[in-house]
């Protein structure tokens, strides 16, 4: 029999004796109680003794906590049983470990992203001391860089020299909070026989016909009599296992199955998939897991224009509508299930259908993938890998391996993960970062992304797609970011220009693009003392981690709208271009289908308060752009765009069937009358974009200052085209009557507005108003006589007087007025 037993209560924090420049009143606090999993800042944390390092410029002060030593401890009371095999299952280490019983040394570890397990048998007596001892990551990764010589880098830390996480070592949206700790479980495994060391299950569609097809490794080679079954989908498989032998196969045919779809495009059905070790009819292990059937291949083909690069699922072609995912916490045993549960269905409400898990990060928890089987979002998977030249160093090869192989057989049994992909611009930094003088003839990494990679993935995942890089063009002969192949990253909108030189572009996939706005205003008060808040204060400038961020913002800004001096203006302006420039960008690359076939914006998520390129911030609040992503990703969009020869009304379809209704566009003033009309029937087919231009006469503006295109459709959806930007507009004061109803006895309100006036962005902020209050919709343009009803929610009741006018009430007609 098998016992499986967690080691995470019971467990205390240490700093070594050695560790310098450490707060007297924390060295005589300690030990302290530790929570496993866990970090060594928030056990510190929850001891009350650090301050919060999210808050003001406290990051700053508690810097020595990551050049520290640290010890975890705990006590194992277990008898021993005889001829039992003993294991400890480490399923991560952060990340300089010496493991010790009794203070013998078992086990050596630098390795964030892999799990480790360490034979203990005969190490156990009854009451034994367990030790984990983290060195400084910060000083093993120095020690490394100094031993191999240092490697380009965009960032001055050495977190290319070590395997953890390199977001901890700070980033242009991070802060710099180099953690240690056992961040994941502990088990103490007991067997009097094999167990099941590893399951790696491949699931396949062919017709009418699915495969389950495992692969199981047995940790002690098998005696006479051991047989594994396989059960999925009511079907059951049984095979023996040879005397001796360590693994074997076994496939399960299911007829018919359930496809699993990615969302919008069908169900998500999962079936419960075991693998049971039998010996002589007696049960000994039982691995559990839930996989789906579906097809897959990434269709790479040359072209008239160059390479493609669309995702096939279930012989569809599927458009993406993807965004960046980055660690939700810097201390990651933070992140619990409830809070992925809440980001993921955010996610999917925005009609997102793809997250990518960004390189400089760490490969997700079990429950990220879990969840995004069930919600049925894509997951494209990075190799961890980012904006570094990496040492392909024997020391570190074997780990880079190690790692590559553990984490394709942990993650091969969820339908959600659609590919993976070997770094993060690594290739591209290559390419045009001037790292070629720095690196001359030593090898950078490339050696991982062309030939180790995909050889683990070829021979531990052989059913999903690899690419080498984002961005990549398909081959080292190709500049990596062109147009015309593969996956491109467009960064020179934000750094450098405005964001409408997004249509300078017509890429095949976009993997990165983005623009940075604030955090929601009530994160902000929360995490920023600085009163009054400006711009600049310390507080807000410390919680900017961009290079030159204020001044991008300032001018991104400027082309659009005069900036405003006064803070409450700056806040709404900021999440006001961010939002527009993103959909923009998204709305340009949708409507060129089916050259583009998908876009990946950067980013969803924050780990903390922070200026970013995040629709969420760092305390889970929806900025403006969240709105606008939902808007600009709508499965059915309607875009007015440029065409060859004028204006272009496109209406572009990610659904599985066609878009066919009457559409009307309108050319009017700003006070709502109507100067030009044009009709026709809008007819898109599944998976394509069409487009429909305009005549002459409804493109031809009279008075560019106070005429704007407004598109409909039959069925509500809209789109709209102004001639000038909207520092240029002749916007009148906004007028507008507000009807604000409660809905029912409970917390929440509609708030319907009724303009008297054009009205542009209009935008309700509940939040300022209390913390957990939130609208339904933002950003809407509403000409005279037209109305929308917000939807506000609340988990307390909020004084319905505030929302009638600002700060709560904003739009753009305000920004323009107060200069």
């Amino acid at each position: 029999m098998i016992t499986r037993t967690p080691l995470t209560t019971g467990w205390s924090l240490d700093l070594a004796a050695t560790t310098p420049d450490v707060p007297v009143h924390i060295r005589q606090a300690l030990p302290i109680p530790a929570t496993v999993p866990g970090t060594v800042h928030t056990d510190l944390l929850a001891a009350g003794l650090i301050p919060d390092p999210y808050i003001d410029q406290n990051e700053l002060t508690l810097d020595w906590i990551g050049h520290g030593e640290w010890v975890y401890r705990m006590t194992i009371e277990r008898e021993p049983v005889s001829g039992e095999q003993l294991t400890i299952a480490f399923d991560g280490l952060d990340t300089i470990a010496t493991v010790s019983i009794n203070g013998a040394v078992i086990a050596r570890t630098e390795n964030m992203h892999r799990r480790h397990e360490v034979d203990v048998t005969g190490a156990l007596s009854g009451s034994d001391v367990l030790e984990v001892r983290f060195a400084s990551a910060w000083d093993f990764a120095e020690a490394e860089r100094e031993r191999i010589g240092a490697l380009p880098n965009a960032y001055p830390a050495p977190f290319n020299h070590l395997r953890k996480m390199a977001c901890n070592f700070g980033w242009d949206w991070g802060p710099t909070l180099v953690t240690a700790g056992i961040w994941r479980d502990v088990t103490l495994i007991s067997a009097q026989s094999a167990r099941l060391a590893s399951v790696s299950p491949h699931v396949t569609v062919a017709g009418p016909v699915g495969t389950a097809r495992f692969e199981v490794n047995l940790s002690e080679p098998a005696e006479k009599g051991f047989q594994v079954v396989a059960e999925v989908g009511g079907t059951t498989a049984v095979v023996d296992v040879e005397e001796g032998a360590r693994s074997v196969q076994v496939a399960a045919i299911v007829d018919n199955p359930e496809l699993w779809w990615p969302v919008g495009l069908g169900s998500q059905p999962l079936y419960t998939a075991t693998i049971q070790l039998r010996h002589n009819q007696r049960s000994l292990d039982l691995w559990e897991s839930r996989v789906g059937f579906r097809s897959l291949r990434l269709d790479t083909s040359n072209d008239e224009i160059g390479s493609a690069f669309v995702f096939i699922i279930n012989e569809a072609t599927v458009p993406i509508r993807g965004a960046n995912w980055i660690p939700d916490d810097c201390f990651l045993p933070r992140v619990t299930e409830a809070r992925l549960r809440e980001r993921l269905t955010q996610a999917v409400d925005a009609n997102i259908n793809l997250l990518r898990v960004w390189g400089g990060g760490v490969y997700e928890s079990e429950t990220f993938y879990r969840i995004c089987d069930e919600l049925g979002i894509l997951v494209w998977q990075d190799f961890l890998f980012a904006c570094a030249a990496y040492p392909e160093d024997e020391r570190l090869a074997e780990e880079v391996v190690a790692e590559a192989r553990d984490n394709v057989q942990r993650l091969l049994p969820h339908p959600s993960l659609v590919l993976w992909n070997g770094n993060n611009e690594n290739i591209w930094g290559w390419f045009d970062w001037d790292w070629q003088p720095q690196i001359g003839d030593r090898s950078w990494g490339l050696g991982y992304y062309l030939e180790y990679l995909p050889a683990v993935v070829a021979a531990e995942d052989p059913n999903r797609p690899y690419w080498a890089g984002s961005p990549y063009s398909g081959t080292m002969d190709v500049h990596p970011n062109a147009d015309e192949h593969g996956v491109k990253h467009v960064w020179d909108v934000w750094n450098e220009a405005d964001y409408t030189v997004y249509k300078d572009y017509a890429p095949r996939f976009v993997s990165e693009f983005g623009w940075q706005g604030p955090a929601t205003y009530s994160t902000i008060e929360r995490a920023v003392s600085d009163r009054p808040l400006t711009s600049t204060s310390p507080g807000m400038l410390h919680h900017q981690k961009a290079n030159d961020g204020n001044g991008k913002l300032e001018r991104g800004l400027a082309p659009h709208i005069v900036v405003p001096q006064e803070f409450d203006d700056w806040h709404f302006a900021m999440q006001l271009n961010q939002a527009r420039a993103v959909a923009f960008g998204i709305e340009h690359y949708r409507s060129l289908r089916p050259r583009c076939f998908g876009t990946i914006v950067w980013q969803l998520n924050d780990c903390w308060p922070v200026t970013s390129w995040a629709a969420i911030d760092g305390d889970g609040r929806k900025k403006p752009l969240w709105y606008a992503l939902k808007s600009a990703y709508a499965s059915r969009l309607l875009t007015i765009q440029p065409g060859n020869d004028g204006i272009d009304v496109v209406g572009v379809n990610d659904g599985g069937d066609a878009w066919r209704e009457p559409i009307t566009v309108r050319r009017m003033t700003l006070d709502g009358r109507v100067l030009a009309t044009f009709s026709a029937r809008l007819v898109a087919d599944r998976f394509a974009a069409v487009r429909l231009p305009l005549p002459p006469e409804v493109v031809a503006v009279g008075n560019s200052t106070s005429e704007v295109l407004f598109a409909e459709t039959a069925s509500g959806r809209t789109a709209w085209h102004f001639f000038e930007e909207d520092r240029d507009l002749a916007l009148p004061e906004p007028r507008y009557d507000i009807r604000i109803d409660r809905d029912g006895d409970g917390t929440d309100f509609s708030v319907m507005v009724t303009a008297r006036s054009f009205v542009r962005s209009l935008c309700l902020f509940p939040d300022r108003i209390h913390p957990a209050a939130e609208t339904d919709s933002a950003m809407i343009n509403l000409l005279p006589e037209q109305s929308h009803t917000f939807k506000v929610s609340s988990v307390a009741d909020i004084d319905s007087r505030l929302l009638r006018s600002g700060p709560v009430l904003r739009s753009a007609n305000e920004l323009l007025r107060t200069h």
